[in-house]
């Protein structure tokens, strides 16, 4: 295969380092991908319609005199895939995963373009173009999984990296290395001499007389800084010449931010926090943009989910002795609390003594219905309206509930900065880590509030609402 085999040669070289989109880390394996499926598709959709002109004898214009509905295609199904993961890890490594998943998102797309079609008719294709577009999209997207799929997951997309540590900090890094879907090599491990060596294999720095070269001649294209103790411990001279090589050098929690997508709280400390890119005060037009689209998309939900919620409740009334709804307070923005409203899903006497339990997987306290309205999240609607009002945004960390609270910034390092964004119906801990019912849970769940009040954007958020949808059909975390 040349193709496979110029893209191995070519793009080992490229495949550095990760893009960052709107400080939002994208891997060069799915941005190159994603890529090649969006020519796909519109190749899919203009070949759509020129097979069906062909069999009504029409002629083929000009193919700038379609590009709405031959770019309305492409984007509706390309949204769909990043929505349900077929760009993610799973559908990287396995063809099988892959197909169900381009099934159930070509499915999706060509669902939102049926209804477009109503509101907009003149930016789709007409239902007989989708149909064979639909069609050659399944065939040109597993092509290219078929002739990349090896590649993808190979050592040609992944970086090379020398990590300077062979501590509990390295070993970090190696088990990171080890696991499906790394994106990096550890080509060398220098032992700095700064603490117990876990890692045997490792090279001591005394044996090694330019550091400098010793990278390059490894082709690493990073450095990674794993010290146990960096105090007075720091190679500042073999840093500064590896860095005019032209070599990345890294910091452990930056690699770990980057590579994991949360904030590792057992490498970050205060210092990292404070000077690290993020929590930039200069997003207050992506603030308003946000609180605009709260009010606009929440006001469109409540009036089309208005006659679900109305029906749920009275389900609920039918179900189980108890209110439709339940108010709680949770705690918000900057640690102020407010009231959430929800269907109930619990039994009425769910927490007779008034002390907050943590909800369990298969909970005995969830009724019959509560099962299936958490099952599809429509327990969750009537917060649309505390998002109308401005108390919580659609995306955001989950609020928890004040004695959660207490007893969480007791435990955990920096828990009360995950107040300072507004708390949200889905979120990054959300799409990432979907169980919350112990401590430890409550820990990885933080790791992620953090990144996403760290790195927030109007992208992250796009890709989140999006991915949400993926935790709704698969909903193995629902609690």
């Amino acid at each position: 295969m040349p193709w496979a085999r110029f893209c191995a040669g070519s793009v080992g070289i490229y495949a550095r380092t990760m893009i960052r989109l709107f400080k939002h880390y994208v891997p060069h394996a799915v941005l190159l991908l994603g890529l090649l499926d969006f020519v796909l598709l519109l190749c899919a959709a203009e070949a759509g319609w020129i097979i069906r002109a062909s069999q009504i004898g029409m002629e083929v214009d000009h193919v700038m005199t379609r590009i709405g509905p031959l770019l309305s295609f492409a984007l509706s199904i390309q949204t769909g895939m990043i929505a349900v993961g077929v760009y993610g890890t799973e559908a990287l490594q396995s063809l099988r995963f892959a197909m169900a998943r381009l099934l159930v998102a070509i499915s999706l797309g060509v669902i939102f373009l049926s209804v477009m079609h109503f509101l907009l008719p003149d930016l789709t294709l007409w239902r007989s173009n989708s149909l064979y577009a639909m069609g050659l999209s399944v065939g040109l997207l597993l092509a290219i999984r078929l002739l990349l799929g090896s590649m993808l997951g190979g050592e040609a997309f992944k970086r090379r990296l020398v990590v300077l540590g062979a501590g509990q900090r390295a070993d970090r890094i190696r088990q990171l290395e080890q696991r499906k879907g790394s994106g990096f090599l550890v080509v060398g491990y220098i032992a700095m001499n700064d603490g117990a060596q876990v890692i045997p294999e490792a090279i001591n720095r005394n044996a090694i007389y330019n550091l400098a070269d010793f990278v390059v001649r490894l082709g690493a294209s990073e450095v990674v800084l794993a010290l146990e103790e960096r105090r007075n411990a720091l190679p500042l001279s073999d840093l500064l010449r590896i860095k005019t090589t032209g070599v990345h050098v890294n910091e452990i929690s930056t690699f770990l931010e980057r590579e994991t997508g949360r904030v590792d709280l057992d490498s970050v400390n205060p210092s990292w926090l404070i000077f690290s890119d993020g929590f930039s005060a200069g997003r207050r037009l992506s603030s308003i943009a946000k609180r605009l689209f709260d009010i606009i998309a929440s006001s469109l939900l409540l009036l089309l989910t208005g006659p679900v919620i109305l029906i749920a409740a009275l389900l609920v009334k039918l179900d189980s002795k108890g209110p439709a709804f339940y108010r709680q307070q949770r705690v918000g923005l900057f640690g102020e609390e407010f009231w959430i409203v929800k269907l109930r899903t619990m039994r009425q006497d769910a927490e007779v003594s008034g002390q907050a339990v943590w909800a369990e997987k298969d909970d005995p306290r969830i009724t019959r219905l509560g099962y299936w309205l958490r099952k599809l999240r429509i327990d969750e609607l009537p917060q649309t309206w505390t998002v109308l009002k401005g108390e919580m945004s659609f995306v955001g960390p989950r609020p928890e509930r004040r004695q959660f609270v207490d007893d969480l910034e007791q435990h955990l390092r920096y828990y009360a900065e995950r107040h300072m964004v507004k708390p949200g119906i889905t979120g990054w801990a959300q799409i990432n880590y979907p169980y919350g019912a112990s401590i430890e849970d409550a820990r990885h769940k933080l790791e992620y509030d953090l990144y996403y009040a760290k790195n927030y954007t109007p992208f992250l958020d796009f890709l989140i609402l999006i991915q949400t949808v993926r935790v709704i059909l698969w909903p193995e975390g629902a609690r």
